[in-house]
C-alpha cells in the first residue's frame, strides 16, 4: 500500500512538501501511540543498555528528521528505539534557499542542502520535556550545531549555549561537526578547533553522555585521530556518519546530479562506505565503554544486523524511512528477534 501512495502521490510532489505533510500526521499520532504500540513494540528480547539507559531496541531514526523535536512521541509509536531529534541550534533559523531536498529514487537516497532549518534550542526544549514524561517515549538523542550567524571562532560558545538549554532534558547529546551544508563547519573536525569545542561541550554536559558525528569523507588518520581525541577527553563514542559530498556509484544521470548541485548525499549508496568507517572506528576504539551508533546506507535488518556484527552498538537510519514507510522500523525489529539477535539487556 505504502509503495502505490509513495509512487503516485509523495513521488511525484516536492520531497520537503511531502515531509511537511507527513511530519504532520506523526505530530497527530500521540493519542493512538497505545494502540499503536500494540502491533510496533520491539520485543523486550531487543533492549540494548548503552550509554547509560535502556533502548527499546538498537535500531533509531538519526538526526534530520525530527527537526524541532515535534514528532518524538509518534516516531518512538512506529517503533524507533530511540529518536535523535535536531540539528537544533542556539539561534532559530530559515536554513538554505529552496529547493533543498531531492529523492535519487533510482539509488533509493537523497541529496539535501537544508542547511540547520530549526526553530532554535530554546523553542525545542519544551517539546522535549513533555515528550521525556511520557512513560512510553523512545530513548531521546538530541543533536546540536553551529548557527550560521555565529563565525567558526565562536562556535564554542554556541554549542555551549546549546547544551545547557537542553541537557537535562536528553538522554544523550550529539555534537554536529560533519554537515556539509553549512558554511565553516566540517573545518571543526580539525583537531585544532575540535579539542576546544569538545571539552567545553563534555564540561557543559556535566553527566549527560556526549558523543561527536563525524563525515564519511574523512581519511583513515583524521578518523583515528577523532577517536583518539574523544576517548581522551572522556567522551561517551562516536556516530559514524553524517551524509557525503560525494556523487560516485549513483544510477542516477550526471545530468540530473548537476541539475541537483550542492548537498550532502545520504541513503543506500552510502551502505559500503559507513561500514568501512564503522569498521575502522571500533578499530580505533578502547575496548570498553565507548559507544558508537552506525548510520547511513541502512535499509534491511540484514543491514541493521550487519553493523550490530562489526562493533555498532546501536544503529540509525533515516533515508529509507522515505521509500519504506511508516512500518519500517517495526518491521525491521520484527525482523532482528525472527533472526535470533537478542541485547544485552
Amino acid at each position: 500500500m505504502y509503495q502505490f501512495i509513495f509512487n503516485n502521490f509523495f513521488r511525484r510532489i516536492d520531497a520537503e512538501t511531502a515531509h511537511k505533510l507527513v511530519s504532520g500526521v506523526l505530530k497527530a499520532l500521540p493519542p493512538f501511540a497505545p494502540v499503536l504500540r500494540r502491533f510496533t513494540q520491539p520485543h523486550p528480547a531487543l533492549r540494548v543498555r548503552a550509554l547509560g539507559t535502556v533502548f527499546p531496541s538498537p535500531f533509531g531514526l538519526a538526526a534530520g528528521f525530527d527537526k524541532n523535536a515535534e514528532e518524538i512521541i509518534g516516531l518512538g509509536a512506529l517503533g524507533f528505539g530511540h529518536v535523535e531529534v535536531g540539528t537544533l541550534t542556539k539561534h532559530p533559523q530559515e536554513g538554505n534557499e529552496k529547493p533543498r531536498l531531492f529523492r535519487l529514487v533510482e539509488d533509493r537516497a537523497l541529496i539535501n542542502r537544508m542547511g540547520f532549518n530549526n526553530g532554535g534550542a530554546a523553542a525545542a526544549a519544551p517539546r522535549i520535556a513533555k515528550a521525556r514524561r511520557n512513560k512510553h517515549r523512545p530513548v531521546i538523542g538530541v543533536n546540536i550545531g553551529k548557527s550560521r550567524i555565529t563565525p567558526v571562532a565562536d562556535a564554542v560558545a554556541d554549542y555551549v549555549d546549546s547544551t545547557q538549554r537542553l541537557k537535562h532534558l536528553a538522554d544523550y547529546i550529539a555534537v554536529n561537526v560533519s554537515s556539509p551544508n553549512t558554511p565553516g563547519l566540517r573545518g571543526l573536525q580539525e583537531e585544532s578547533m575540535l579539542r576546544p569545542l569538545l571539552e567545553a561541550v563534555h564540561a557543559a554536559a556535566e553527566s549527560v553522555p556526549v558523543l561527536v558525528k563525524i563525515a564519511p569523507d574523512l581519511d583513515d588518520e583524521q578518523i583515528d585521530g577523532i577517536v583518539a581525541l574523544a576517548a581522551e577527553i572522556g567522551l561517551a563514542g562516536i556516530i559514524t556518519h553524517n551524509t557525503t559530498i560525494a556523487r560516485t556509484g549513483l544510477k542516477t544521470s550526471d545530468a540530473e546530479i548537476e541539475r541537483i548541485g550542492a548537498g550532502g548525499l545520504s541513503g543506500k549508496p552510502l551502505a559500503d562506505r559507513s561500514l568501512e568507517v564503522l569498521k575502522r572506528v571500533r578499530k580505533a576504539a578502547p575496548e570498553n565503554d565507548f559507544v558508537i551508533i552506525s548510520v547511513g546506507g541502512v535499509t534491511t535488518a540484514d543491514d541493521v544486523i550487519a553493523r550490530l556484527n562489526a562493533g555498532a552498538d546501536l544503529v540509525q537510519g533515516y533515508t529509507a524511512f522515505i521509500y519504506e514507510g511508516p512500518r519500517w522500523a517495526a518491521k525491521i525489529n520484527r525482523e532482528l528477534y525472527k533472526r535470533g539477535w537478542r541485547g544485552n539487556v
